[in-house]
């Protein structure tokens, strides 16, 4: 070995971003794999390389028997006891077997190995590095379409962004730059494979993170996302610090912020609402952009009913029901709406329904009543002024007052 070997190892130390410790294991690994090959060993091969020296050192172990067939792998008990007094026949003596001249096709072998052991060093270096990216968000250039696929360019590899993790209604042009939400990192014959999404609710987390200053050094923060990909997006915001308008901050100067990152989504509609440990403020902010809302809340079913007025009933449940169905994904809580008219109809069928079934049972009362009844109603009136004074006789005042007037 040369020092133009080594100087070779650093370069591609450099070109690769590879450990210079790293490509040294890689190379004495395969080193150990060509002589193993070359000359038909089953045991270790342990090699060491030197930098200073430029040079290198092989040692196996050799199994102890007679006679012996293999030099390279076997040993005679003369030979091992040279070595190890106490060597036996069966014993595996490591010694130090240093090849002089490796031969053609063993440095070809070394060279094949140890240019796959950097490929699956380089696939285990990007499959880390991507793998701790998960969940953060990457900008790609679009390169190709397959199958329904789409494939992205995102600097060392391609990512996949699957048909059901794609937006309905986005192009995808060949050469188109964006923004996607790493999702998964996986394994593969090839390499490792990234799958991204444009259709996942932290899509728009992190698009806020790099549009709002405010949300990156954590001063606003993001406490829930609704999203219908390629509809309509709801966000809510919270800040401690009273100086600071959560919403405005994320809205930007004349809606810059906002606007950034619907411009990123296709135009996707974002209502940004502010975020409230109060339940009942919480979900009336959710219901943006109605107003004027009354909402009541019941603790045990989780879930809230919302009077709003007649003419914002429209707007609180929105376009096939989605503004009330992202607020209920918002906040977490069941969403019952209703307007003042209905519910005061509602309140009216119950107040009719319950003079209705008041005369059904007094009707039926006097048609089949009841034994007990009957018998309070045959029963003689007992004046309360009476005197009792045996089971059978009952004089009341009046009548003692008669018979002292006869008197």
């Amino acid at each position: 070995m040369n020092g133009d070997f080594i100087e070779a190892l650093r370069q591609i130390e450099k070109e690769k971003e590879i450990p210079f410790a790293t490509l040294l294991k890689t190379l004495e690994v395969a080193l150990g794999k060509a002589y193993k090959k070359h000359y038909g060993i089953a045991g270790d091969v342990n090699v060491h390389i030197d930098t200073t020296k430029n040079s290198f050192k092989f040692s196996c172990e050799k199994l102890v028997i007679e006679p012996v067939g293999n030099e390279h792998a076997e040993m005679s008990l003369e030979t091992a006891r040279k070595i190890n007094p106490n060597a036996e026949y069966g014993d595996m003596i490591a010694v130090e077997v240093t090849p002089e001249n490796f031969g053609r096709i063993a440095a070809q072998t070394a060279r094949q190995v140890m240019m796959q052991e950097f490929r699956e060093t380089e696939r285990e270096k990007v499959f880390d590095e991507f793998n701790a990216k998960i969940g953060e968000v990457a900008t790609g250039i679009v390169q190709r379409h397959e199958g329904g696929n789409v494939y992205i360019n995102i600097g060392k590899l391609e990512a996949l962004l699957p048909q059901q993790e794609q937006v309905p209604g986005e192009p995808y042009r060949f050469s188109d730059r964006i923004k996607v939400y790493l999702l998964e990192v996986r394994r593969s014959s090839r390499g490792p494979q990234v799958i991204v999404s444009r259709s996942h609710p932290s899509l728009i987390r992190r698009l806020f993170e790099l549009e709002v200053p405010e949300i990156a050094d954590g001063s606003v923060q993001i406490k829930s996302v609704a999203r219908e990909a390629g509809a309509r997006s709801k966000i809510a915001v919270a800040c401690e610090d009273d100086k600071i308008d959560p919403v405005g901050a994320c809205v930007g100067h004349r809606g810059a912020r906002v606007q950034a990152v619907v411009s990123e989504l296709y135009d996707e509609k974002i209502d940004i609402v502010r975020w409230s440990a109060n339940v009942s403020q919480f979900v009336a902010e959710s219901l943006s952009p109605a107003k004027s809302v009354n909402v009541k809340v019941n603790e045990e079913k989780k879930s809230c009913f919302v009077l709003v007025p007649d003419n914002m009933l429209s707007l609180a449940i929105g376009k096939s029901g989605q503004n009330v169905r992202l607020a209920a994904r918002l906040t977490g809580w069941r969403i019952d709406i209703r307007s003042e008219s209905q519910e005061a109809k509602a309140v009216f069928a119950k107040a009719a329904e319950e003079v209705a079934e008041e005369e059904r049972q007094a009707e039926a009362e006097r048609a089949n009543p009841s034994p007990v009844k009957a018998a309070v109603a045959t029963a003689p009136v007992v004046d309360e002024n009476a005197v009792e004074y045996d089971e059978e006789v009952v004089i009341t005042a009046d009548m003692l007052k008669a018979f002292d007037d006869e008197d």
